[in-house]
C-alpha cells in the first residue's frame, strides 16, 4: 500500500475533471470503477476507484482518488493496494508506487 496527500488551490470540478482524465490517460490498462459524492455547507467531497494492470506484480491493483474543497482550498489524497505479492507478506509494490506515481506527477502540474 502507498499514500500520497496534498494541498492544492483551484476550481474543484475543473481539479476533478484533471485528475480523473489524468489517471486514465496515465495507463492504457487505466479503468475508473466507482466513485461516491457528498457535499455539506459548501464542502465537497468525491472519492473515486481506479484500477489498473500491473506488469510488475502481474496481476490489477487499485487507487483510491479523494478530492475534498471548500471553495478554491482543496485537498487530494490518493491510496494504492493490491499490487503486492506474497501470501504472509508484502513484497514487490513497484506496481502501486508506479500507479501513485501518476497521480504525484499530476498534481505537481496543477
Amino acid at each position: 500500500m502507498a499514500k500520497f496527500e496534498c494541498t492544492l488551490r483551484g476550481d474543484y470540478d475543473q481539479a476533478l475533471s484533471y485528475f480523473h482524465n489524468g489517471v486514465l490517460n496515465g495507463s492504457m490498462s487505466a479503468s475508473f470503477e466507482e466513485e461516491s459524492c457528498f457535499q455539506s455547507a459548501g464542502v465537497r467531497c468525491t472519492v473515486r476507484v481506479y484500477e489498473r494492470y500491473s506488469m510488475t506484480g502481474g496481476n490489477r491493483l487499485s487507487m483510491t482518488l479523494t478530492l475534498m474543497g471548500d471553495g478554491e482550498k482543496l485537498y487530494l489524497s490518493g491510496i494504492t493496494a493490491g499490487g503486492s505479492q506474497g501470501v504472509l507478506f508484502k513484497f514487490n509494490t513497484f506496481g502501486e508506487e508506479a500507479f501513485l506515481d501518476t497521480l504525484r506527477e499530476l498534481a505537481r502540474r496543477w
